[in-house]
């Protein structure tokens, strides 16, 4: 949840070519002849009008050494390319979840999930030559040059969390995104030519395999945070590594030079890299929801799955049912958080049942039952609080089907009375979680080093993965490790 979209936010519709010739073309990539729906010139102008919103919307890491690393590769990597000349551009984006994509003309972004995921520079190279050959390959375009006029820019909105609109289609938050996927073909395609450009520049191709590898220990956890992971977007099949092999044997048996893995300096550079939510946007700790930048906190039902998005964060519990949601609202000229409130549900069909004006921790607020209809949930109720805090508006409510609502009510007031300011101190002392490295001791385990000062956000098996192994493998004596020391 962030203040500078305002829970309101838009994606402006990309300016594109409404309608474009069918034209057959070379594949600067692969020599094929293919049917082509968007010009090079096209491409670069796609890039260049969403990499900005892109940029916006995501956010940048505030860490201008670290850009200029990846940047610095990107460029060696795409000068060996069959598209050399293209306006490469390279970036790191704020996001937790482990995943990169690139846009046509040329335009590539990392998120700092997937930076702490790799182990080497190697690896970087390997992941950042599969996304430049997704361009190269002209794969993005394809894929781009699918959609409509109209609907291309509904897909740039997707690649972030798509907002939930009020009430409509709640019962579709936690679903997270589609970025662009790409086919069996092209994700082969990408490897085989990533593994080449890396190669070509000094690194070692096996970085792409080991990434994969790193890759597919992947689950579906927590650090998605609205943004599918790398799987989701990359589909992998099982044999991809093992084809992979044998391109990366005939590329090390070829190489005229020793070729490159870098881990220890790749290590140095995400020593102390930003894990998980910024606190910026609101953070969780434990059932805690806290919010340093907007200054207040609440506390969520124990064991319930909470999803922070720049639009909202929406709380459920396990097996659904119902959901907790916040979001910013706009008073417009209403005088009272009363008539905020009948503004804001105007369109929604829902009546008024009963509530009044009071305050939550000393805040203004107006509390109120809400029933009514809506698609796909049949009769619900909805119970909201409008709180004014800080010059702002925020909406807290809970909404369930009319069966259900009884068993969610108490929950629902709990997390309403729940929510409260932050002092400027306590704000100042909320801390991001962080990469740090460690040395392996004898006897070391992922369970001992998970345990370890410090280290109670990410589990043992996690652990394991961040650096590299699969959850079965033990750590030996002086490997360099990564742990993640969590965030006050």
């Amino acid at each position: 949840m962030t203040e500078r979209t305002g829970m309101s936010w838009r994606v402006a519709a990309l300016a594109v070519v409404a309608a474009v010739a069918v034209a057959c073309a070379t594949n600067p990539a692969t020599g094929q002849r293919e049917f082509s729906l968007m010009s090079e010139a096209q491409e670069v102008a796609l890039g260049k009008e969403s990499d900005p919103q892109i940029r916006r919307e995501m956010g940048v890491v505030d860490d201008p050494a670290l850009q200029q690393y990846v940047d610095g590769i990107g460029h060696r990597l795409a000068a060996s390319t069959e598209r050399p000349d293209l306006p490469w551009s390279f970036a790191v984006v704020d996001a937790p979840a482990v995943n990169a994509f690139a846009v046509p003309g040329g335009f590539v972004y990392l998120t700092r999930g997937i930076l702490a995921h790799l182990n080497s520079e190697a690896e970087l190279a390997g992941v950042l030559g599969h996304e430049i050959a997704h361009v190269t390959a002209r794969h993005s375009a394809a894929q781009y040059s699918k959609q409509t006029a109209g609907s291309l820019g509904l897909l740039l909105g997707q690649i972030f969390v798509p907002e939930l609109r009020p009430f409509g289609q709640v019962a579709e938050a936690g679903l997270g995104v589609a970025f662009l996927k790409f086919g069996r073909d092209d994700e082969l395609q990408a490897d085989d030519l990533g593994a080449g450009y890396a190669t070509a520049q000094g690194w070692d191709p096996r970085g792409v395999a080991s990434m994969l590898e790193t890759l597919g220990r992947l689950d579906d956890g927590p650090d998605r945070k609205g943004v599918p992971n790398w799987l989701s977007t990359h589909p992998m099949p099982a044999d991809r590594v093992a084809r992979l092999d044998a391109r990366v044997s005939s590329l090390r048996a070829q190489a005229t030079r020793e070729l490159a893995v870098n881990r220890a300096a790749y290590l140095q550079r995400v020593d102390g890299l930003m894990f998980g939510e910024n606190p910026r946007e609101g953070v969780l700790r434990g059932n805690t929801f806290l919010h340093p930048d907007m200054r207040f906190r609440l506390e969520f039902p124990q064991g319930w799955q909470v999803q922070n998005t720049p639009q909202q964060v929406v709380a459920q519990p396990q097996g659904g049912g119902g959901y907790v949601f916040l979001q910013l609202v706009q008073p417009g000229q209403a005088r009272s958080l009363q008539d905020v409130a009948a503004a804001d549900l105007g369109q929604t069909g829902l009546q008024f049942v009963e509530g009044s004006e009071t305050r939550v921790n000393g805040l203004p607020a107006f509390v109120g039952t809400f029933r009514g209809q809506m698609q796909n949930m049949g009769d619900v109720v909805l119970r909201a609080a409008w709180i004014r805090h800080n010059n702002q508006v925020f909406r807290l409510a809970g909404l369930a089907g009319t069966n259900a609502y009884r068993q969610l009510q108490q929950a629902v007031d709990g997390t309403v009375q729940s929510f409260q300011p932050l002092s400027a101190g306590e704000a100042e002392r909320i801390r991001p979680s962080v990469l740090e490295l460690y040395t392996a001791k004898a006897g070391d385990t992922w369970e001992s080093i998970a345990a370890g000062p410090g280290q109670k956000l990410v589990p043992a098996a996690r652990l394991a993965v961040i650096n590299g192994f699969s959850p079965q493998e033990r750590p030996q004596a002086g490997d360099r490790l990564k742990v993640v020391i969590e965030g006050r």
